[in-house]
């Protein structure tokens, strides 16, 4: 007997607006993710930058230049005593929305690819002194535990194939 599955809803609808697809365009280089980590946790400066990653000076560079230029960082001036000008790169507030996916990102690798000591980093909230985690829930407040729960929809800017 031959089992025969439904056609899956998505297959109707044009992938060619979506925004995971344009995201990732921004981001979903290794070194992108990388240099989000460091600006995350403080270090501003290119050449701290290099020094902490070990990436290749122009793929940082190219790296950080994409991100200014897609508004998620900006270049903010210093000069060291009797050095020439310089830039830090700080985060804009659509920088401070990728929070949440590095938090997600950072518990994923915890749970499947730490070592057997234990995760190098835990985020905790300055307020209480408890640790951070991410969690879903749908715009009415409820949790979303299952991910089977979650049902894809097309949204307001759909197009059909």
């Amino acid at each position: 007997m031959t089992q025969t599955t439904a056609r899956p809803e998505a297959l109707d609808w044009s992938v060619e607006h979506c925004t995971i697809a344009r995201a990732m365009a921004v981001l979903g280089e290794k070194w992108t993710v990388v240099v989000l980590r460091e600006v995350f946790n403080g270090v501003r400066r290119f050449a701290d930058m290099r020094e902490r990653t070990g990436v290749p000076r122009q793929v940082l560079a190219n790296r950080l230049a994409s991100l200014v230029e897609h508004g998620v960082l900006r270049r903010e001036p210093y000069r060291e005593p009797g050095a020439r000008l310089r830039h830090e790169y700080r985060l804009t507030r659509k920088g401070f929305d990728l929070y949440p996916l590095l938090v997600a990102v950072k518990e994923w690798g915890d749970r499947y690819l730490a070592d057997a000591d234990g995760p190098p980093l835990t985020m905790i909230h300055r307020g209480c002194g408890e640790e951070v985690h991410t969690a879903l829930h749908c715009a009415g407040g409820h949790p979303v535990t299952e991910f089977r729960d979650i049902a894809p929809r097309p949204g307001p800017g759909a197009r059909r194939r």
